[in-house]
């Protein structure tokens, strides 16, 4: 079998085009402020800082502004909390977002629930979160809603396949589960929600139509797991001995999957162009 790569680059290009459209027509030709995102970044992972300086290159290709406050390793609950707020009272500011993962000192409910929902554009606030699965309008999971715009672009056919999830987090797993079983268009697919301590996974997978990987574990989804023709979308990103790797083991999927991400170049530049979607809606919603 031929698999088809599903390329995010590829689409995020497109939709980039179409919000530097928006912001030209919306907000530059009528004098208004530009698009700002705030960052706020804690601590020296690698992999956040990593993630912060491709949001920032998005940010500055497509001509939104951005603020970035990067806090110390040992910064305090309380300092965070007072970042936040005012980022919550600046007019400048449309919406932000706390770089996850946190340090163990510093709780994350209480941080996300601090953040104003109207610019929660990474849609973690239990608002949005909430809105989301009761399938009203809101800001989505930069992810999820990544995800749903690829399968569309592909003109993949989700309504009444069978989907099964490996990764239950609230940044993919869960709000992606939501989303594809819901009574809307993408939507419709009945849905299983499975994680790393599922016994007898490959129960679940060989059944599947469409596999969505967000497990965190390099190379978890081997071609054995999977039927043939089923369409896999691979969320992990990892650096190993020089090498990135995803949650799919790419070469034993690849030729038994109709449907593959790559990575990299799938879902991550999904995730970073619908940051930046939902942070041009926070900024047409403050107008």
């Amino acid at each position: 079998m031929i698999t088809k790569l599903l390329d995010g680059r590829l689409l995020a290009k497109e939709i980039k085009n179409k919000i530097c459209k928006i912001i030209e027509k919306e907000i530059l030709n009528k004098k208004k402020r530009i698009p700002h995102l705030g960052i706020i970044l804690t601590g020296n992972n690698n992999s956040s800082i990593r993630y912060v300086n491709n949001k920032i290159k998005e940010c500055k290709n497509i001509g939104i502004k951005y603020s970035l406050v990067h806090l110390p390793i040992n910064t305090s609950e309380k300092k965070l909390l007072e970042t936040i707020k005012k980022m919550n009272k600046s007019p400048y500011i449309d919406g932000f977002i706390v770089q996850l993962p946190l340090e163990k000192h510093l709780d994350q409910n209480k941080i996300i629930l601090s953040i104003n929902p109207k610019k929660d554009v990474d849609g973690f606030h239990p608002e949005n979160f909430g809105k989301m699965a009761l399938n009203m309008k809101s800001f989505f999971p930069a992810t999820a809603l990544g995800i749903l715009t690829l399968l569309e672009k592909y003109k993949i056919q989700i309504s009444g396949k069978y989907t099964v999830i490996i990764g239950r987090s609230s940044i993919v797993g869960r709000p992606i589960s939501i989303l594809m079983s819901r009574k809307n268009n993408p939507g419709n697919s009945t849905v299983t929600l499975t994680h790393s301590k599922t016994p007898n996974i490959e129960f679940y997978t060989r059944q599947a139509d469409i596999i969505i990987v967000a497990v965190g574990i390099p190379n978890f989804l081997k071609g054995k797991m999977i039927k043939k023709g089923s369409i896999v979308i691979d969320v992990g990103i990892h650096n190993h001995e020089k090498k990135i790797l995803g949650d799919v083991d790419f070469h034993s999927v690849y030729g038994k999957a109709s449907y593959l991400t790559p990575v990299p170049g799938g879902i991550g530049p999904m995730t970073r162009i619908m940051l930046l979607k939902n942070t041009l809606k926070a900024a047409l919603n403050n107008r």
